[in-house]
C-alpha cells in the first residue's frame, strides 16, 4: 500500500487532475452535499502528517537572514496584492473565487518547498526555516489580509477565521511538533528521518486528494452549467504563478547566491495550499466552495511550473558545486 500511495505522491501532476474529473463526474451523477460531512476528517489527514515532518528548531538556526527577508517581504508584501489586483480583475463579479486566489497567495509556504529546494539541489536547511516562518505568519496574518481586502465584498466573521486558523494550522502543529519528538525519543533520529518521516507525506496527500475531490464534486453542477468557468479560473492563476517565478528568480539571482536562491524560489512560489483549502472550505461556508475550486485548480499549476523549474534550474544558476 505505502508503494502505491508514494508513488501517487510522486505524480500529483496526474493524480490531481484525475481526482478533479473523477470529482466532476460524481458531483453531477449524485447529490454531492453529504460529502461535506468528510471535510473535517480529510482536513486532518492532510494537514496533521506534515506537522510531524516539520522540524520546527530549524528556524532558531541562523546564517541566511537576506534570504530570509526577501523570502518574508515577497510572501506578504507582494504576493498578496498581485493575488488580490488579479482577483478584482478577473472575478470582479464573483468575491468567492476572488477569495479563493487570494488565499492561495497568503499561506506560503509547504512541505514541497523543501522537497523541491533538494531536487533543485538549493538550500534545504533555509528552505526549512522558510517553511515554518511563512506558515506562523501566513496563519497569524490570513485574517487581516481577507478582512482588509475582501470585508466589503464578502461577510468575513473574523473570529471565525482565525479560531479555523487555530484548529487547522496551530493545533495540528503543537500536536506534530509532540508525536515528532515522541517518535525521536522511542526509535532514534535516524531512524525517524529515514523509515518512519517519509510515510506521512503520503497520508497528507490522501487528504489532499480527498478534499480535492469534494471542493469539486461540490462545484460540478454549477461548471456543467457554465464551463466557462474553468478556462476563467486557470488564466489568473497562470499569471499569478508567472509573475511569482519571474520576480523570485530575479531576486534570486541578483541578490542572493545559488543555494540560497533556490530556496527563495520555492519559498516563494509555493503556497501552502493544503491550508489555503483547508481554511476556504471549513470557515467560509457556500462561499468556501467556490473559493475551494480555485485552490483545488492552483494544485495543477503549481505543482506543473515546480516540475518543470527544476528542469530548468541548471541553465539558470549554473550547475549545482560538486
Amino acid at each position: 500500500m505505502w508503494k502505491t500511495l508514494a508513488a501517487i505522491t510522486r505524480n500529483l501532476t496526474l493524480a490531481i487532475p484525475a481526482l478533479l474529473i473523477l470529482g466532476f463526474l460524481y458531483g453531477l451523477m449524485v447529490n454531492a452535499a453529504p460529502l461535506k460531512a468528510l471535510i473535517a476528517p480529510f482536513t486532518f489527514l492532510m494537514v496533521f502528517p506534515m506537522m510531524v515532518t516539520l522540524d520546527a528548531r530549524r528556524v532558531f538556526e541562523g546564517g541566511d537572514i537576506k534570504a530570509q527577508t526577501l523570502a518574508q517581504a515577497v510572501n506578504f508584501g507582494i504576493i498578496p496584492l498581485l493575488a488580490f489586483g488579479l482577483g478584482m480583475f478577473f472575478f470582479h463579479d464573483a468575491p468567492a473565487m476572488a477569495l479563493g486566489l487570494l488565499l492561495a497567495g497568503l499561506v506560503p509556504t509547504s512541505g514541497m518547498t523543501i522537497s523541491w529546494t533538494g531536487l533543485a539541489r538549493g538550500n534545504v536547511a533555509a528552505a526549512v526555516k522558510m517553511t515554518v516562518l511563512g506558515l506562523t505568519l501566513g496563519s497569524l496574518l490570513t485574517p487581516l489580509y481577507v478582512k482588509s481586502f475582501l470585508g466589503a465584498a464578502l461577510e468575513v466573521n473574523m473570529m471565525a477565521v482565525a479560531t479555523q486558523i487555530g484548529l487547522i494550522v496551530f493545533l495540528p502543529l503543537v500536536a506534530g511538533q509532540a508525536v515528532r519528538h515522541w517518535m525521536i525519543r522511542r526509535y532514534g533520529r535516524e531512524c525517524f528521518r529515514k523509515k518512519i518521516a517519509p510515510k506521512f507525506p503520503v497520508l497528507s496527500t490522501l487528504g489532499v486528494l480527498g478534499i480535492v475531490f469534494i471542493a469539486m464534486a461540490l462545484k460540478a453542477r454549477a461548471i456543467a452549467a457554465a464551463p466557462e468557468m474553468l478556462p476563467a479560473i486557470l488564466v489568473p492563476l497562470v499569471l499569478l504563478y508567472a509573475v511569482n517565478f519571474l520576480l523570485s528568480t530575479l531576486l534570486a539571482k541578483t541578490l542572493l547566491p545559488r543555494g540560497d536562491g533556490i530556496a527563495l524560489v520555492y519559498g516563494t512560489v509555493m503556497r501552502n495550499l493544503s491550508i489555503a483549502l483547508a481554511i476556504a472550505i471549513n470557515a467560509f461556508g457556500e462561499q468556501g466552495s467556490g473559493a475551494a475550486l480555485v485552490i483545488a485548480l492552483a494544485y495543477v499549476v503549481q505543482v506543473q511550473a515546480a516540475a518543470w523549474y527544476v528542469r530548468f534550474t541548471a541553465h539558470i544558476y549554473g550547475p549545482a558545486p560538486a
